[in-house]
């Protein structure tokens, strides 16, 4: 049985951003554990408009070639870890933005959070869980949180991620949930794919 498919998204493209940091580290643990594959998907490399399409994917299918990309990405994934970035108590708007160009390739995965910012990013990481909610995702409830004082000792290069036992520790606990609700999501959309086939 293959493993399940976790996509880490970087949830900024500004220049000089923190976030390929916690991306980086949390794609070394996911892939030290050995039971799923590990992704990082960088959306710099998806340079989606402002959402201008006619409909919401949800109802239309999308005419930009780059919002085509994206929705394959996306749907080519069982889990997600989004890292988010905190602007002005919120998340970015390039996240919100892609999310905002998929719809059912979010449907019925799970979804793990690597906030940082103010208070670690958990306005922003609030936000998004309801956002994921609406795309019909199941976000898990422990998270990730890194604080000022550890992102700016990690950016001032006096530490590293890797070294904060208290992150790393919210990190395996984020992990171990997701992986669990990857897997029994898996299951059920297989199953739910199985009983249309034989109803049909």
């Amino acid at each position: 049985m293959s493993k399940p498919k976790i996509g880490i998204i970087v949830g900024s493209t500004r220049e000089g951003r923190f976030a390929d940091k916690p991306a980086q580290w949390i794609h070394d643990i996911a892939k030290a554990r050995g039971d799923v594959e590990v992704e990082l998907v960088d959306l710099r490399d998806f340079p989606l408009p402002f959402f201008e399409e006619a409909a919401s994917p949800a109802w239309a299918p999308s005419k930009s070639e780059v919002a085509q990309a994206w929705q394959k990405k996306v749907q080519s994934f069982d889990g997600f870890v989004f890292t988010a970035a905190e602007y002005n108590r919120g998340p970015t708007a390039v996240l919100k933005n892609a999310i905002d160009y998929a719809y059912t390739e979010w449907n019925k995965k799970a979804l793990g959070f690597v906030g940082y910012g103010g208070v670690g990013g958990a306005r922003a990481v609030e936000q998004l869980r309801l956002i994921a909610i609406e795309v019909q995702m199941a976000p898990v409830r422990a998270g990730v949180h890194i604080q000022w004082a550890d992102m700016m000792s990690v950016m001032q290069g006096q530490k590293n991620l890797a070294e904060l036992d208290h992150l790393n520790k919210g990190a395996a606990d984020m992990l171990d949930q997701l992986v669990w609700w990857t897997k029994a999501l898996v299951a059920a959309r297989k199953s739910e794919i199985a009983e249309a086939s034989i109803a049909a």
